[in-house]
């Protein structure tokens, strides 16, 4: 007995044409990506900085500049700091809108500072201030509401402020700490909710200010918007505009800060890392290539592995599906018809040449579903009639009666 042994099958791989141009192609990629990072870069440098809400130094329609004028002309020292150990006597407005401010932080000053006008969302400071109170939602759009029978009386000599900002409530469940002061009502019901809250603390109290869109250069005109921020930001004659920022000793520590300093390091190493791995696996890998199988899969085999898992998947309508598509391929071809002829002229077709209604016909070669096995025979059966019927009416002008004899799937 010899042995027969096949040579290995060589794999076609690219020229360095095809590597030149995918070479190419990534080098175009990055320097797409880099010019697009640029041009981002130089379009978000030519708009200038970026202004808070509530900038005292900012003239836009979202600043404070023109109420930072308005309390110089009446004479408060108006002193705009970043930190708290900057913070003197008086009154002390803590703009805390980014929600940075460390809640040790907002506890000094709740027992240092004699009055406190807050803006602030954050949980943690709003409990260091001891107002047991939550946002309850955003408040957008120009509308007024009454506060003349409010007990604070800087809110109520303004008589009409607006609602914009937010709007706070007790939490679920909960009541508010005796001495609490609740204005400038929005919604009704359960939805009802206060913009202005002031409650005591420590050192004197502490007002919360959720109708921010008072202090705002194009809305302090509005009712009586400008009686209520000089009121509250003007009753001393001194007033420190205290903004915490992020990265300062007054910001709440954050998970890059608590840290350890190498961590950093690590992750950017890591990153690299994998980046590396990725390129050495892909080079590695290499191009796909098509490879000569040396085993030749017979027809008839894929038809019968189609067929024997049809049977045990129990999928008779696709079954009885794929003979009525061979069905129709060989009445098709019988009749004269191309191969792109559509299913419908197939059937008119053979009704004209056996005589049978179109009806008849489709329900042969187009039916439904095959609900059972007796449901899958009788299909299987009507489609051999079919083809019967028409390969004798066409026996006088057909000569390819191979092609009905062919073997079906």
């Amino acid at each position: 007995m010899t042995a027969t042994t096949s040579a290995p099958a060589v794999a076609d791989t690219p020229g360095h044409g095809a590597r030149r141009r995918r070479a190419g192609f990534w080098v175009a990629v990055v320097l797409v990506g880099l010019l697009l990072a640029v041009l981002t870069a130089v379009v978000r440098g030519g708009d200038g900085p970026a202004r808070a809400e509530l900038d005292p130094t900012s003239a836009a329609a979202s600043g404070s500049k023109a109420l930072v004028r308005v309390l110089e002309q009446q004479g408060t020292d108006v002193r705009v700091v970043d930190r708290a150990d900057d913070v003197t006597g008086g009154t002390v407005f803590v703009d805390d809108a980014q929600g940075v401010l460390n809640p040790a932080v907002a506890r000094r000053i709740g027992r240092e500072a004699s009055h406190v006008v807050l803006v602030s969302t954050g949980s943690a400071v709003l409990d260091a201030f001891d107002l047991d109170v939550e946002p309850a939602a955003q408040v957008d759009g120009t509308d007024t509401v009454s506060t003349r029978r409010c007990d604070v009386p800087a809110v109520a000599a303004a008589r009409r402020v607006t609602t914009g900002g937010v709007a706070y409530r007790v939490p679920d469940g909960g009541t508010a700490r005796a001495g609490t002061t609740f204005c400038a009502p929005t919604g009704s019901g359960d939805d009802r909710a206060y913009g202005i809250v002031r409650a005591a603390t420590r050192g004197g109290d502490v007002t919360l200010v959720g109708t921010t869109s008072a202090f705002r250069n194009d809305t302090i005109t509005t009712a009586g918007d400008a009686a209520l921020a000089l009121g509250l930001l003007g009753a001393d004659d001194t007033l420190t505009w205290y903004t915490p920022t992020p990265g300062t000793p007054d910001a709440a520590p954050t998970l890059g800060t608590l840290a350890p300093p190498w961590v950093p390091a690590v992750l950017l190493l890591l990153g690299l890392v994998a980046v590396a791995a990725g390129v050495w696996r892909g080079r590695r890998l290499g191009p796909l290539v098509v490879e000569r199988m040396p085993v030749v899969v017979r027809a008839a085999e894929t038809t019968e592995g189609r067929a024997r898992l049809a049977a045990r998947t129990r999928d008779r309508t696709h079954a009885l599906d794929t003979l009525r598509i061979a069905a129709v391929r060989r009445i098709g071809r019988r009749l004269g018809l191309p191969r792109s002829a559509h299913v419908d002229e197939v059937v008119r077709a053979a009704a004209r040449a056996t005589g049978t209604p179109d009806g008849r016909v489709g329900a042969v070669l187009v039916g439904g579903p095959a609900a059972d096995d007796p449901a899958l025979v009788a299909g299987a059966a009507a489609l051999d009639e079919l083809e019967r019927a028409v390969a004798a009416a066409t026996a006088g002008t057909n000569t390819t009666d191979h092609d009905h004899r062919g073997a079906r799937p």
